[in-house]
């Protein structure tokens, strides 16, 4: 440097000491390092599970990514060699205002040649002052040096109050380096996947080149990086930073919290249920070991299924007796859906409540004989026709098989005895918060889960099963112990239970030897929703309650999934590491059941001990003769609008008239006579409105339907579609005016 440069330089920094002893202090209060690092948020909420252990960490803050703050003794060395020298090579030896470089700075402002770009003057301490106070922060290049003059005297206080390592911490953790990377710990994981202390000195020379330019083109940052590694290290090899600068730009960097979120299956949703903004940390209920099996399983169970069609899935585990949510995968790890609060059709996991509710009312017992034959039951749309999930009949079975074994066509029956609006009304008060709409909306499909639950709270309400009856709300937080309500009947509640636990009663649908039958005591459900796009299952054991959804939540089906291939062998591995060192053991029957010997006449079913609420016991369950039934027609339903084929040759066409209880009576069709009813009857069908009949020996009718025949045009040929409610006839069936039914289990 010239003598008169330096000469010139030194005069001006002389001036500036002189003044800066005199200046007024520019915060009234400096603040300290641990008011700063007080003030810093991640823009992580962190979640800790009841250990301690960090189980998730979400971003929720979107304006910026920041990690915890880092402490300079975990920021690798080279970070701060490399910092101090591209930003502040007199950093240890200055207090705060290098008055050689901005004696350099100002004569190159003054006599530098047009055109060259000037030195800067600004130290870190500075730097660190324009972020710690935005009225300080360079802005426009008319009030430059006002600005610096004013870090000047903030960065003078700064030095008078805090250590140079203070300084030098504050200034990289809250320094931004590219895009919206705030800190060294958000620019480490973000550009290069790794801690602030494992970085090395190509990749500390990179982070130092953005601090003074961090939008400038990677080509730019490249050669600034090589130029300043060099400086620190002549052998650096260029080629080798070029490389780590295209890789860190080109990475698409993650959330920081990603690699913890995607192993636990966790969401933001959760963490913001939980209240957890900016650089909280929340406690929660959840235990990270049975989390991360719960994830881990889920991800196997979608790969062995996803050749059938089956993407997504979540799992809940709930404390029986607190309530304490211990595991929540709310997603295979695809996106953010959550599955544990997404409405799906509940299918056959509904069933359990309904029994319940009749078995409590003393409408039935568990050793009650339920028909299980085709219904055809007129609605507002048209017909509704339940099925069974194996399309087939048992003309009768009790209230246990029929549970067990999920059999639609008793549920549906059931639920007529019961009534639509009170089991409406008992589902709402176990907490299923999103059955609004008035029972008539959901109709006699409501016994075979048509209305839309969470799996959150369908487990809760298994949950009440698995507490005799007694309720109260999850928990995601500690909490005092909470009182419980009663909203089931704690009889009736046992009984349900004891009937889900029965592998032999669910045996009859299922076999023996399923994923259901746990080498423990437990009690299960499952189900699948309409056209196969929900799958469910559904249990507890004396202490956990486990609740499984598989499926897709774009809607799309499945392909030949049930509850059994589907949602029970995920129940099954997460409740069987739940008891992997203790056993479940069976509740003890409340007061007020008694245990008898049942015998069924005729034996459709085997002699067995069966549960009664007091007072309801029987040793004979007699199913009546066909001719001591009250005799009723099965098919066509009254009302049934039949519509002809036009693709199928019309004396091809047949309607089967169907009969119950038809012993010593004969069908007569508009007055005309068929045969006998105790067989089926089969009849071309002729267009128009026409009458069937039940009749007796002595001329009168004791059961008839009106039904109307449609679709011949004026040729005499068949015009419109054919369609026959299911399980009436040999052809066309679910056609116009027809709900089929799921066929749910």
């Amino acid at each position: 440097m010239p003598v008169s440069s330096c000469s010139e330089a030194g005069v001006k920094a002389r001036a500036a000491w002189l003044l800066l002893l005199v200046a007024v202090p520019l915060w009234a209060a400096v603040p300290t390092p641990q008011d700063v690092k007080s003030a810093w948020r991640s823009s992580d909420a962190t979640l800790l599970d009841r250990h301690g252990e960090t189980i998730a960490a979400v971003r929720v803050d979107m304006a910026g990514r920041r990690t915890p703050w880092v402490a300079l003794d975990d920021i690798s060395p080279t970070v701060g060699r490399a910092v101090l020298q591209a930003e502040d090579q007199r950093f240890m030896e200055h207090g705060g205002i290098d008055f050689q470089a901005i004696g350099k700075a100002a004569w190159d402002n003054l006599f530098g040649a047009t055109g060259t770009r000037t030195r800067g003057a600004s130290t870190i301490t500075m730097q660190l002052a324009g972020l710690l106070d935005p009225k300080l922060a360079p802005r426009s290049a008319g009030r430059t040096w006002v600005r610096k003059w004013d870090q000047a005297l903030a960065a003078r206080e700064l030095e008078a109050g805090w250590s140079k390592r203070q300084i030098l911490e504050a200034y990289l953790n809250l320094a931004s380096y590219r895009g919206e990377l705030q800190g060294i710990g958000a620019a480490a994981r973000g550009l290069f996947g790794k801690a602030p202390s494992g970085l090395d000195a190509g990749e500390a020379a990179i982070l130092a080149s953005l601090l003074r330019a961090p939008t400038a083109a990677p080509a730019l940052v490249a050669r600034r990086a090589c130029a300043l590694a060099r400086e620190l290290d002549p052998r650096t090899d260029c080629g080798t930073i070029e490389w780590e600068v295209d890789a860190a730009f080109a990475r698409a960097a993650p959330p920081s919290s990603a690699p913890v979120a995607a192993t636990t299956g966790t969401t933001p949703q959760l963490a913001r249920r939980l209240g957890g903004g900016p650089g909280s940390v929340v406690r929660s209920t959840l235990d990270a070991g049975l989390q991360r099996f719960a994830a881990a399983a889920l991800h196997r169970r979608l790969a062995e299924l996803a050749e059938r069609n089956v993407g997504d899935g979540a799992v809940v585990v709930i404390d029986n007796a607190s309530g304490e949510v211990l595991a929540y995968v709310a997603n295979g790890g695809a996106g953010e859906v959550d599955g544990v609060t997404s409405l799906r059709q509940a299918g056959s996991t509904l069933k359990p409540f309904l029994y319940e509710l009749v078995l409590e009312r003393g409408q039935l017992t568990a050793a009650s004989l339920l028909d299980d034959t085709p219904v055809d039951i007129p609605t507002v749309g048209g017909l509704y026709v339940p099925q069974n999930y194996d399309h087939q009949y048992r003309d009768a079975a009790s209230v246990r098989t029929s549970l067990a074994g999920s059999l639609n066509v008793p549920a549906v029956r059931t639920l007529m005895l019961a009534g639509l609006e009170r089991f409406h009304e008992r589902l709402r008060l176990l907490g299923i918060t999103s059955l609004t709409e008035a029972p008539e909306f959901y109709g006699w499909s409501l016994a075979l889960g048509s209305g839309d639950v969470s799996l959150l709270e369908l487990a809760n309400a298994y949950r009440t099963l698995a507490n005799g009856g007694l309720q109260d709300g999850v928990t995601f937080v500690p909490r005092a112990t909470s009182a419980k309500r009663r909203v089931l009947d704690a009889r009736a509640t046992f009984i349900v239970a004891d009937i889900l636990s029965d592998r032999a009663a669910r045996s009859t649908t299922f076999g023996l030897s399923n994923e259901l039958a746990t080498g423990f005591w437990s009690a299960v459900k499952t189900g699948t929703s309409k056209d196969m796009r929900d799958n469910w299952c559904v249990g507890f054991s004396d202490r956990y309650t486990v609740g499984v959804w598989v499926g897709n939540f774009d809607g799309r089906s499945m392909w030949d999934v049930s509850g059994v291939s589907g949602a029970a062998p995920l129940w099954r591995d997460v409740m069987d590491y739940l008891h992997r060192d203790r056993p479940s053991r069976a509740p003890a029957a409340p007061a007020g059941l008694v245990r008898q010997t049942v015998r069924f006449v005729p034996a459709i079913e085997p002699e067995r001990a069966e549960w009664f609420v007091r007072g309801t016991e029987t040793a004979v369950v007699e199913l009546l003769a066909p001719a001591k039934r009250t005799p009723r027609i099965a098919y066509p339903a009254a009302d049934s609008v039949i519509a002809l084929d036009p693709d199928i040759p019309a004396p091809l066409q047949r309607m089967t008239f169907r009969a119950y209880g038809g012993a010593d009576l004969h069908w007569e069709l508009d007055g005309t006579n068929m045969g006998p009813a105790d067989v089926a009857a089969t009849w071309a069908p002729q267009p128009g409105k026409h009458e069937l009949k039940l009749v007796g020996s002595d001329g009168r009718a004791v059961a008839a339907v009106p039904f109307e025949v449609r679709g011949a045009d004026g040729s005499g040929q068949p015009a419109s579609t054919f369609s026959t409610s299911s399980g009436g006839s040999a052809d066309k069936s679910s056609g116009s005016g027809v709900n089929s039914g799921e066929s749910e289990r």
